[in-house]
């Protein structure tokens, strides 16, 4: 009977909790109710082993309600969670994430029917919105990512492939009024090749550019008269020719502008806007009552969510508010405020992962500032004055329809620059020099195709802040040099390099605009400082973009191209750092991406190796940066064979909150968190852990999975693709040859080099299921 009556005590208690969080009318007595709730709950819930499932139905302290399964302390199973808002999810569940097939509905009215993944949207599924409009097909963290049908509210009707949210691929748009385009979409809007059809018997086919035929396209009439030429919104840009047909010319009309496509045939023909969901699945909170036995007894235990989050203790409320931009890298602009609660964090599983991580006041950057007294001090200051100049010289606009011209090896322009300055330099304190410029429209256009701003260009290199030097990571004995923002990386370069730069120019620049995803280097120029006096010493060096500019800490990177001889760090492991770049046979990882991005990845390495195989070049590879969002910067807590290190500089006391995976996970779902992400830039991905196996037969170059995952930012691109397969290679392979199996060496032919590089690439990177 006590029982009975305490279970009834503790139900009114939360039916009025939830009567006031949803009206909004929370009294006085609110903290005492839930101080029973918790009481009573204490002493009646039953006993059960770690580990084991069992069958529970809980009214939660903050009101919520979960009926179903539990692991310990967390739903685990099928199970019905309600929150006091309103929302309910009925599924799968998987310690304390929702994982599986389930239904999560809104108080709008709106629903989704699907496949979950860690919290997510994920996987095929139906979603219905709150006024209508359905869409049925495959999302990735929450966002349409993949082929699927959308049926708008308003009639309208889309059916093709989806990314990140919006319409980008192949696909078919229906109108209400039976109108319909089939082609090509990009960013939400018609883009690309595609044609127009209308119920009248009109049709369009050509390039379409923002919803709007822009460039060489046919119009079509029924009666089979046609117009053919260049289109564009703008008039000045309007050009073609007009077909009538045989009976147009009989009597008709032959007086028409084509102003009019877009005037009149087009201007019911737009796109409906994506909808806006208020909230997302993996934004909800589920509240979790803690026991608090075995603890203070003066101590009220402080509630969690299963998402991650705590009570904070008064002391980390300094850190309540802070930019999400400042841990996220540059592209992610938008400002969040994060509550109390935010900041300490537990994962369901157990594993600790949101104590104040510890920073030192002073964070060692990589590499030595050129400063007044470096050796190579005046050979910076040539550098940036000659890319002031030459990049701030005056000329025509930069345009992307190139001469074959602009691409000869003789295309070169030599300035000089005394001391005391002349009509087109100024004067300067460096030693006198001769500057020479490299197919400068090329690398104009090239600035301009990668969407660099000759301004920040310029502030980036030639600003007041100095370059720093960074050691030869390979057997070149080329020099890095890195801008103080990390945003270019500058390497002196041998003659025999800058002739195939200047070889493949035209076919790199080629390959770069055709392919916007490619994984190749970014080059923005070349140039070459020629120093007076009796030596003439001539300096080459090629500009380009560092693969590691970002705010996220790059834990480890790695350095990989299929071969195994000398394919090892041969440092002790008390001497690797962060910025050490690991080897083929140091990866102790598998790297799981998600499906369409494994897809595009394959597709993009191999445009990239047949463009560098039909190139004629090899001993290129893939560098690989890894940030672990799980991992604290201290060892105890930084995933098993991922070392960290940690500067010891700094103060214990000094800490600062670290985003769990939710945050984090919110703000990859902001447009311009997404907008950031790119294939090898900012991709989130799942590593696995591996380990080799001793055989004496031969070197395992991919270890044996351990099913140890960890959540991880992944960079990575292609870099030194410029070492032709010539006669100091040739000899090298030779050579070589004769110690160890030809196979395992790094100097093969260009063919053998892009086969070899494919197969140990895509066993390296596989799909994440």
């Amino acid at each position: 009977m006590k029982a009975w009556e305490a279970t009834i005590r503790i139900t009114q208690a939360a039916t009025r909790k939830r009567a006031n969080t949803i009206f909004g009318t929370q009294g006085p007595s609110s903290q005492a109710e839930e101080e029973i709730i918790e009481a009573e709950q204490q002493e009646h819930v039953e006993e059960h082993a770690n580990g084991e499932i069992f069958h529970a139905e809980r009214f939660l302290p903050n009101g919520d309600y979960y009926s179903g399964y539990w692991l310990d302390n967390f739903p685990h199973g099928q199970g019905k969670y309600w929150w006091t808002d309103g929302c309910m999810y009925v599924g799968d569940w998987f310690r304390g994430k929702t994982m599986g097939k389930g239904t999560f509905s809104w108080p709008s009215g709106a629903m989704y029917e699907g496949n979950f993944k860690s919290g997510f949207m994920d996987g095929e599924g139906t979603y219905t919105g709150p006024t209508g409009d359905t869409f049925r097909g495959s999302r990735v963290m929450n966002l349409k990512h993949g082929h699927g049908v959308k049926e708008y509210v308003n009639g309208d009707c889309y059916d093709g492939e989806w990314c990140r949210g919006l319409q980008e691929g192949h696909g078919r748009y229906t109108w209400k009024n039976g109108n319909y385009y089939v082609g090509e979409w990009k960013n939400g809007t018609i883009f690309g090749k595609g044609k127009m059809y209308w119920t009248n018997g009109n049709v369009y086919e050509g390039n379409w550019e923002d919803g709007f035929p822009k460039g060489h396209g046919t119009f079509r009439w029924a009666d089979g008269s046609f117009y053919v030429g260049n289109w564009s919104k703008d008039p000045n840009e309007q050009n073609g020719t007009f077909y009538p047909s045989g009976s147009l010319l009989e009597g008709g009309n032959l007086e028409w502008d084509p102003q009019q496509v877009f005037n009149v045939d087009l201007i019911e023909c737009t796109i409906c806007p994506p909808e806006k969901v208020p909230i997302l699945p993996s934004q909800k909170k589920l509240a979790l009552w803690r026991s608090s036995k075995a603890v203070d007894s003066n101590i009220r235990p402080r509630r969690m969510s299963l998402d991650g989050r705590i009570d904070a203790p008064p002391v980390d409320r300094e850190f309540g508010r802070i930019r999400l931009s400042d841990v996220a890298g540059p592209s992610a602009s938008t400002s969040y405020t994060l509550d109390d609660s935010m900041v300490g964090l537990q994962e369901p599983d157990g594993y600790l992962r949101g104590s104040p991580i510890r920073i030192p006041k002073v964070v060692k950057r990589q590499g030595q500032t050129i400063s007044k007294g470096h050796k190579n001090y005046e050979l910076m200051l040539n550098l940036q004055l000659g890319i002031r100049v030459s990049v701030g010289r005056p000329g025509p606009p930069p345009s992307l329809d190139l001469k074959p011209s602009a691409f000869d090896p003789r295309e070169k322009y030599w300035t000089r620059f005394p001391t005391e300055g002349s009509k087109i330099t100024p004067p300067h304190p460096s030693c006198e020099f001769r500057w020479k410029d490299y197919c400068p429209k090329v690398f104009r256009a090239l600035r301009m195709l990668f969407k660099v701003d000759a301004a920040d260009y310029m502030i980036s290199i030639c600003g007041n802040d100095a370059l720093r030097e960074l050691c030869s990571p390979g057997k070149s004995g080329s020099f890095f040099y890195l801008t103080n923002d990390d945003r270019y990386m500058i390497k002196t370069m041998k003659k025999a390099e800058t002739k195939v730069l200047l070889r493949m120019l035209s076919a790199y620049f080629n390959h770069v605009r055709a392919f916007e995803n490619t994984l190749v280097t970014k080059y923005y120029g070349l140039h070459c400082v020629k120093l007076s006096g009796p030596a003439q010493k001539k300096v080459r060096f090629v500009i380009m973009g560092n693969l590691f500019c970002t705010n996220y800490s790059i834990h480890r990177r790695f350095d990989l191209k299929g071969s195994t001889f000398g394919r090892m760090t041969d440092k002790p492991e008390s001497e690797i750092e962060a910025t050490t770049t690991l080897k083929d046979l140091d990866l102790n990882f598998i790297l799981r991406l998600q499906k369409t991005w494994f897809q595009e990845f394959r597709r993009q390495v191999d445009r990239d190796c047949e463009f560098l195989e039909q190139e004629g070049v090899m001993d290129y590879s893939l560098l690989v940066g890894i940030h672990f969002r799980e991992a604290d910067i201290t060892e105890e807590q930084t995933p098993s064979g991922c070392r960290t290190p940690i500067d010891n500089g700094g103060s214990e006391n000094e800490t600062v909150p670290r985003l769990s995976r939710t945050d984090m996970d919110q703000l990859l779902l902001d447009q311009a968190g997404w907008a950031s992400i790119k294939l090898g830039i900012n991709m989130p991905a799942r590593v696995e852990r591996t380990e080799r196996k001793a055989t004496e037969a031969e070197v395992q170059l991919i270890g044996e999975p351990t099913g140890e995952l960890y959540d991880v930012i992944l960079f990575f691109g292609v870099i030194d693709i410029l070492q032709d397969y010539d006669i100091t290679k040739k000899l090298e392979h030779a050579y070589k040859s004769m110690q160890c199996d030809p196979n395992s060496i790094s100097a093969v032919d260009p063919k053998a080099y892009s086969r070899r590089f494919r197969d140990y690439i895509f066993k390296v990177f596989i799909e994440d299921n």
